[in-house]
């Protein structure tokens, strides 16, 4: 059992809106930050994920990003990931303040999809947190710049942006681009049916973002921070199939990580998590949170399997 409650807080000098929910047997008890990934909102199936957490008996913070949904922020829809682990510090700073529902000293962080790269970021340069999940995590925006483009459209995007920088400088409002499409004749930066499917799932989200965020989000590497992250535990969940923020990229990154760490692969593409892998993501997550904030003795399935076996073999 559980409560839910609107809340805000302060950012510099804007207001990041969510909900919070809070365990009714545990207190204080440990919580978990989540946000979103690249445009979407809390309504993007965030509900279902916090609900279960809290469910296992953890408070959890849910928040729009900044310049998104409910949360203030200008310019609007624009995305802009150091402003992110800025604002994803300050909420563990929030809710550190929350003594009476939150021990301090137990903070876990969930990203999915971009913040799946922002977690990574502020997990490898904030102490406070005690563990992480990244799931279908952002790992490098030069790399994905390099996947999308062919050398021969690499001059034309930086006149681009060049342009944008322009406009915006003498007072006119920035460039916006779509996010997803379903005519495969249109340009968007997302143009898979799944992509389409998944944020027009919410009827009120706008179906696109400033040039800058693009930008943005091609300078930004959590890679860099990977190795940093320990000693603090963290759990990828990687889907086998995507081609969003590529499979080999997040292989990759597990690889370069430090111990204590955890891969856990799902079959499906970069939408998965949020439906057809939803029981998997979401349990995994649970799992870990439950021994890393919970302090619960936690058996793998596997670990178990294999000690039957060679009980068996006795």
């Amino acid at each position: 059992m559980y409560t839910r409650e609107n809340i805000e807080f302060k950012t510099d000098d804007i207001k990041l809106r969510g909900w919070f929910y809070t365990p009714k047997y545990q207190s204080p008890a440990p919580c978990i930050i989540m946000t979103h990934g690249f445009s979407a909102l809390k309504e993007h199936y965030l509900d279902q994920f916090a609900t279960r957490f809290a469910e296992a008996g953890m408070c959890v913070l849910v928040y729009d990003n900044r310049n998104f949904g409910e949360s203030g922020g200008n310019p609007r829809l624009e995305v802009d990931p150091m402003a992110q682990i800025h604002d994803m510090k300050i909420a563990i700073t929030f809710v550190q303040g929350l003594s009476r529902a939150v021990n301090p000293k137990k903070i876990g962080l969930w990203g999915t999809s971009f913040s799946g790269g922002i977690v990574l970021a502020v997990a490898g340069t904030d102490k406070r947190v005690s563990c992480v999940v990244t799931q279908v995590p952002f790992i490098s925006g030069h790399h994905k710049f390099l996947m999308s483009n062919k050398p021969d459209q690499w001059e034309t995007t930086r006149k681009k942006y060049e342009a944008d920088r322009e406009l915006r400088l003498n007072g006119h409002p920035p460039t916006m681009i779509p996010v997803v499409t379903d005519d495969p004749e249109k340009s968007a930066i997302m143009r898979i049916p799944s992509a389409y499917r998944f944020f027009t799932s919410v009827k009120s989200w706008p179906n696109k973002v400033t040039l800058r965020s693009v930008e943005n989000s091609g300078e930004f590497e959590p890679i860099a921070y990977i190795e940093q992250i320990s000693p603090t535990p963290i759990l990828f969940l990687v889907a086998d199939k995507d081609t969003i923020n590529t499979t080999n990229l997040a292989l990759k990154a597990h690889r370069l990580a430090l111990e204590p760490k955890k891969l856990i692969l799902i079959k499906g593409d970069h939408f998965v998590p949020y439906l057809e892998q939803f029981d998997t993501c979401v349990n995994e997550a649970c799992k870990w949170y439950a021994k890393f904030l919970l302090d619960k003795k936690i058996v793998d399935e596997d670990a178990k399997e294999i000690a039957n076996s060679i009980k068996a073999k006795l």
